[in-house]
This record gives C-alpha cells, structure tokens and sequence, in this order.
C-alpha cells in the first residue's frame, strides 16, 4: 500500500496543464506529436536553433503560455486514479485534493476495493503531515519528504502549481524552436529538467509536455497530454490527463476528474487522532 501511495501522490504532483480540449483517446493528431518526441532524450528531436527571428517568437510563446496560468483562491477535486506498471492494471485510487492557495494543501486517498480511506496529507510551505489510517500511524516531516519520495525538486509553489494545472519547471532559456501550420515545438533547458512544449499554433495552449532529466545518469523522463478540457466557470480546466513515467520501470497513469471548484468556501483542517503513533 505504501508503493500505491507513492505512485498515486507522485501522478497527482505530476498534473502540468493548459491545453484546448482534445480526444479523451489520444487522436491522430496526438499520436502524431508523440512520435514526433518519442525520442528517450528530446534534445534528439530536430527542430530549429534559434534565429534572432526564432528567439523573440519563443519568447512571445512562453509570454503568452504564461497568461493561461490559473489564478485562484481555493481549490477542491476529486479524481479517480488509474495507473500500469510492470505487474500490469492496479487497483483504482480515489483521490480528494483541496488546495488553499500558498498556504495548504490537502490529499486523502481511498482504495475503490475497499471503500476505505487508506492516507490522508497535509502538506504547507515547510511541513509535511501523513495519517496512514490502516496502521494507525503519523509521520511529521519537512518539505524534503516529498523530495525523497519523488525524487523531484519540488517547492510548495510548484507542488501547487502541479496539482491546479499550471506549467511548472518552465524556464525562460529556450534552445530550439519549431513552429508548422498547427503546432508549436520549443524545447528549453533548466537546471534539472530538458522541456520540450508542444502548443497550438493558433493560440499558445500546451498540448503536450516532455521532461528529461538533465543528469544523464538518472534517465528519467515524464510524458504528458492533457484532454477534456471543461470550461464552466471562466477557467479552462483538464479533466483528464495521460501520463507516462519511466526511470527503472516504467508506469502509465491516467487521471480523471469527477469534480471539481474553484474559489468556494474550504477548510483544511486535519486532526491527528489521539491513539494514532507516531513513526
């Protein structure tokens, strides 16, 4: 159970977002774009080096990425969890995301199976609290728990950032840029990751993102398309997102969101139950 909520707390970090809506089933399209970067490493993808013309139309591009950023108050989901790893379909996780914004964020996961809650999750700017409910057992820890459990370098604000649907690890130092009739392909260079976006051509919505590990060494990268976008309340939200992880082993994960709000009246609170030990 302990690997399930690895796996499910690190598919719910892993949320990048901003796309227009395209097929639950990844279409034509998006088949055609993943093979274009199904290379293990997207420095291998050809696309232009940068002309002066080049660099101030990636730079329009990310400019322009970043006015779809998700501004919010409160946010509250659920979602069902599906994931395959080597051993093949898991059990379904139901999770509940409540999030208020630069202050809290709040995780519970059930096994379907069971109808049980299994964990729940507060984590805030320097603190992390896990409730495993079956054992009846606390962890206190800092930040750096989520680190270690990922092995990704997160920060409250990009944690946040994951989970509403905002780009994150997006950096300004865009090396390549390629643009046709209905995309637009800009790979950028960070500290730990290579980027490569896919957006729209028309309006600058991320199709599709891809994330190599700088360290060679580590040889881990990330893959996500983002469908089903809804847009009830004045924000273009996904509600469903396909994303394939490999390191080691590899892990496809799909997620689906039955509800979700924005900006309604929402408490975070979490009580440690007295006869819960601490570990």
């Amino acid at each position: 159970m302990k690997y399930i909520f690895s796996v499910t707390l690190f598919s719910l970090l892993m949320l990048f977002s901003q796309s227009c809506r395209i097929s639950k089933h990844i279409n034509k399209t998006t088949r055609h774009i993943n093979k274009a970067i199904a290379a293990k490493d997207t420095s291998a993808v050809v696309v232009n080096r940068l002309t002066s013309d080049s660099a101030t139309k990636s730079i329009l591009t990310i400019d322009n990425l970043h006015l779809h950023f998700i501004d919010f108050k409160t946010f509250n989901a659920k979602v069902k969890v599906q994931y395959e790893d080597s051993k093949g379909p898991q059990p379904d996780i139901i999770a509940v995301v409540r999030i208020m914004k630069d202050s809290a964020i709040w995780i519970s996961l059930s096994a379907t199976l069971l109808n049980f809650e299994v964990f729940r999750l507060l984590i805030t700017r320097d603190s992390v609290i896990l409730l495993n409910m079956r054992e009846r057992e606390v962890q206190y820890r800092s930040l750096d728990y989520l680190q270690d459990l990922t092995e990704i370098p997160f920060d409250f604000t990009t944690l946040q950032n994951l989970l509403i649907g905002n780009p994150v690890f997006l950096d300004s130092n865009i090396v390549s840029y390629k643009k046709t009739d209905t995309h637009i392909l800009a790979l950028s260079v960070g500290a730990f990751f290579k980027h490569l976006l896919t957006l729209s051509s028309d309006n600058n919505i991320l199709l599709h993102s891809k994330l190599d590990d700088v360290d060679l060494a580590r040889n881990r990268t990330a893959d996500i398309t983002y469908g089903e976008y809804e847009n009830n309340t004045g924000i273009e939200f996904s509600t469903y997102r396909a994303i394939t992880v490999s390191e080691k082993n590899k892990l496809d994960i799909r997620l689906y969101f039955k509800q979700y709000q924005f900006n309604n009246v929402l408490s975070v609170s979490f009580r440690v139950p007295k006869n819960f030990k601490i570990k």
